[in-house]
């Protein structure tokens, strides 16, 4: 199979000269409408290993010294998400192979911490390590302004005014991961496990700045093969119905973008939510340090097409329209993070209310 040319923006260009910008909107519009994904270059995004670095030696730490940043009770939103927690969507139950750390590198508007407690938490910091916050909120902050670029690039590419996407973000629940999967053993290694199986991410637009691989010795090495790693499916067509499977690598000096469900719900699929999957070595011992973060609409915004895109087809594949917050929620429940209980928060909560006034008026009798 031929592997597809992803198409590749500059974001230089998105200010540019007429022929530039035509080009980088051309790019947006092929990138995100029929991979769902793009590489992008001139993101000045600075080079992410002293973070990776530190992010290892967190990891390196004993389970113990661990668990105290364990915030499940923050739906592990914040701080460490122990291995074996967070399941995609449609895994059949099988957990990740994976360890996480989780911070906000951005303002949050304050009336969502008010209202989403564990989604808008405070960040959560190893001790030990006075660079690790600053590094972290630096990398995360860099990811989101190109995020904004592109954000603006793709509505400029859909002919809607530029801040049709950015201005309904502001102030949302955007949030930077690292992510650190597991060596498997020579048993696991012969079970076609994943390290991530594979899903799409529930928010607007996702920035991966690439990752690297760690040999048996903790040394960075290159893959040990050519099967492990990011991989995304394309946009199902009449020569691929199932799509094509793409490697994520992308060309020395870019990043990746990747579109994520809720540009998919807004566009009403003209940009696709990109389905990926994280591939373990067949070699075993070897690690996988990554990081991606996540620009996500303000709780507040309702999920449906824009008015632009609404068809009698798109009305009926992305209804009933849905809060962005309620959307959250739901989903960090389906994939593990949250409790079902987190459901209860959704809707009217006051019925005890008139259960207590019922039980005095029959102790009154």
């Amino acid at each position: 199979m031929t592997e597809p040319a992803i198409p590749t923006v500059d974001l230089l260009h998105l200010h540019g000269t007429s022929s530039e910008q035509r080009e980088a909107l051309e790019a947006i519009r092929v990138g995100y409408g029929h991979y769902g994904l793009v590489y992008v270059k001139n993101h000045l995004v600075s080079d992410v290993a002293a973070l990776y670095d530190r992010f290892q030696a967190f990891c390196d730490r004993p389970l113990a010294d661990k668990q105290t940043y364990n915030r499940g009770d923050l739906w592990y939103q914040r701080g460490w998400t122990p291995p074996n927690t967070e399941k995609a969507v449609v895994a059949g139950g099988q957990p990740d192979f994976k360890e996480c750390w989780f911070a906000a590198p951005e303002h949050l508007d304050p009336e969502l911490v008010a209202q989403y407690p564990e989604v808008c938490a405070d960040n959560v910091w190893p001790s030990g390590d006075d660079a690790f916050p600053s590094l972290y909120t630096k990398a995360g902050h860099e990811l989101h302004v190109a995020g904004l670029a592109l954000l603006k690039g793709a509505a400029r590419a859909l002919e809607l005014p530029e801040d049709a996407f950015t201005a309904r973000c502001v102030g949302g629940p955007h949030i930077f991961r690292m992510l650190r999967y597991l060596p498997l053993n020579e048993a696991q290694t012969r079970q076609d496990i994943l390290w991530g199986e594979e899903h799409t991410d529930f928010n607007l637009l996702t920035l991966l700045p690439g990752g690297r691989f760690h040999d048996p010795s903790g040394a960075v090495a290159k893959a040990p093969d050519d099967g492990s790693g990011l991989y995304l499916r394309t946009r199902p067509t009449k020569e691929h119905p199932e799509g094509q499977r793409v490697r994520g690598t992308a060309p020395a000096g870019c990043i990746v973008s990747q579109v994520g469900q809720q540009l998919e719900i807004l566009t009403g699929g003209t940009f696709l939510a990109t389905p990926h999957v994280i591939t373990a070595p067949t070699t075993p011992g070897w690690s996988r340090l990554s990081a991606a973060h996540f620009v996500h609409l303000h709780s507040h915004q309702m999920l449906f097409p824009l008015e632009r895109f609404r068809t009698a087809e798109t009305v009926r594949a992305y209804s009933p329209p849905v809060l962005a917050g309620t959307y959250g929620i739901k989903t960090l429940v389906d994939i593990g993070l949250a409790p079902s209980a987190a459901l209860d928060k959704l809707g009217y909560r006051h019925y005890d209310r008139l259960a207590s006034i019922r039980q005095r008026e029959d102790g009154t009798r």
